[in-house]
């Protein structure tokens, strides 16, 4: 079974990414730090063990755009909400086991992403806490199909996305990996 990685990704135009982090340092700064963090993160994360697929925003601009690496396969998210977005990426992609991040996690290592493909031998989903009530990882283990209602009325971007999250699927066998923590503001920033 192929593993697989997406890595959720926007194209780094000031003002439209970052845009929290932008109120802080500036938009042309927020899209500077967005667009190499992304280039650290990818070739950091890159590994014979599973397959990186570039999720990207929006659709038509990121399918063509020259600022990531070429070899790496391309989806367009496309409409919704980060919930829709996120469960279409991990219904659309090859059979076997898929986690999913974000592209704004500094501290991600290899093992941190061989460690959350492990849990899925024997969760049906595993989720990467992060210390504002989010996540910065999900994966599914995809024998079957997704639970039904996942991403069920979350509150997205604040500190419940989580525990929504898990209460969008009742009884499905969830592993917690490491907490991480994301960038979404100054704050953040500083280790």
């Amino acid at each position: 079974m192929q593993r697989t990685l997406v890595i959720m990704v926007k194209e780094p135009r000031p003002g439209r990414v970052k845009t929290r982090l932008g109120r802080d340092i500036g938009m042309v700064g927020a899209a500077w730090w967005f667009r190499h963090q992304t280039r650290n993160l990818i070739r950091r994360l890159r590994d014979p063990r599973w397959q990186i697929v570039l999720a990207v925003s929006p659709d038509r601009e990121g399918l063509t755009s020259r600022i990531w690496p070429t070899d790496l396969p391309r989806a367009a998210q496309g409409r919704g909400d980060l919930g829709d977005r996120m469960g279409r990426m991990l219904r659309g992609m090859p059979p076997g086991p898929v986690c999913l991040i974000g592209a704004d996690i500094p501290g991600i290592t290899r093992s941190h992403i061989a460690r959350a493909f492990t849990a899925l031998g024997g969760a049906q989903m595993v989720f990467g806490p992060a210390p504002d009530g989010g996540y910065w990882l999900v994966g599914a283990q995809r024998y079957g199909a997704l639970p039904d209602g996942l991403f069920s009325n979350v509150r997205w971007s604040t500190e419940h996305a989580l525990a929504d999250t898990l209460a969008s699927i009742p009884g499905a066998r969830v592993s917690l990996q490491d907490p991480l923590r994301d960038v979404d503001t100054v704050a953040d920033l500083k280790p």
